[in-house]
């Protein structure tokens, strides 16, 4: 199954959160047919006033589609998969009799458990994306865009007939809208990297309500992701992922020094009152730790206090 680039191709965002937004707004923005999938009030705000734009390097309002009717996707080229994690298994069951053999997805979502979910519901090809974006919704059609933006992609499974000329079809497209785009021949490794992140700033940004920039700024916190990196290192062993401490210190760091004004998604969801994607970022690392029977006393603290504040919502 090999996903072929031309002018008329069909591109939809399953799933019209800040990053959903950012990577098919800019696609949008570089004159693709896309089409973002999203709950009815967001839809209609996307066609009645475009949606907007606020980047770093640019401010423009680009018009786009948008629907709530899952059964558009009947005639999708490229699905852009950027459902929350906890969403993913329901989304893709829903959508398994829609999609069209030639379809073909890459999830831009968070944590390592995706591709495996929507492999399993799906027989289309599901591609892994690494991505480093720091972005917000502000209301229904506009996307605050905090830094950088670059993706990294791959097949976390083995390689079949049209892989490689998928993706690099898909690095193409993206390059061409200005969103650097490279096939990584070491994806898990760099979708544990991500991981990695993610359990070191979202769960304690979401607690705080804090930005990236503003809790490196305090010793404890500082002591705590790496606390929370050493656990995760110990985990990501036991997955054949080897990940040095520099490197994940690292990692770290760079996230707090290119992401300054960064609210987590954890943080965002929190703040609007909906539920979060703790359980496949911390709440991973702890299922693992069991199931390894390595304790994980740091990031279990984290999780607990989300789902504490996940138990209060309405």
């Amino acid at each position: 199954m090999i996903y072929k680039k031309r002018s008329n191709q069909k591109i939809y965002v399953l799933g019209a959160g800040a990053v959903g937004c950012y990577f098919g707004g800019m696609l949008a923005r570089a004159h693709h047919d896309v089409t973002f999938i999203a709950r009815p009030e967001r839809a209609a705000a996307l066609n009645a006033s475009g949606l907007e734009l606020d980047c770093k390097a640019f401010h423009e309002t680009v018009k786009v589609r948008a629907s709530s009717d899952l059964s558009i996707l009947s005639d999708a080229d490229l699905v852009l998969l950027s459902v929350k994690s906890l969403d993913t298994e329901r989304t893709m069951a829903d959508v398994k009799s829609i999609l069209p053999s030639k379809a073909v997805i890459l999830s831009v979502q968070n944590g390592i458990a995706n591709i495996d979910i929507a492999s399993k519901i799906v027989a289309n090809p599901v591609y892994a994306a690494v991505v480093y974006v720091a972005a917000g919704m502000i209301g229904h059609r506009t996307m605050k865009h905090h830094g950088r933006g670059e993706l990294l992609i791959g097949n976390m499974k083995e390689s079949a007939l049209g892989d490689e000329q998928n993706l690099k079809e898909i690095c193409k497209l993206f390059e061409a809208a200005d969103v650097p785009c490279r096939i990584s021949p070491q994806i898990k490794r760099d979708m544990w990297l991500k991981f990695l992140v993610n359990c070191s700033f979202n769960a304690i940004s979401g607690i705080g309500q804090i930005s990236y920039g503003e809790m490196v700024k305090s010793p404890g916190i500082i002591k705590l992701i790496e606390e929370i990196t050493r656990e995760f290192l110990a985990i990501a062993a036991f997955e054949n992922v080897n990940i040095t401490l520099a490197e994940a210190l690292a990692a770290n760091e760079s996230i707090a020094t290119t992401m300054v004004t960064q609210i987590s998604s954890t943080a965002q969801d929190l703040s609007k009152g909906k539920m979060t994607e703790i359980d496949f970022l911390n709440g991973y690392i702890v299922e693992l730790g069991k199931r390894y029977g390595v304790a994980t006393p740091y990031n279990e603290s984290v999780h607990a206090l989300v789902k504490m504040l996940e138990s209060q919502i309405k």
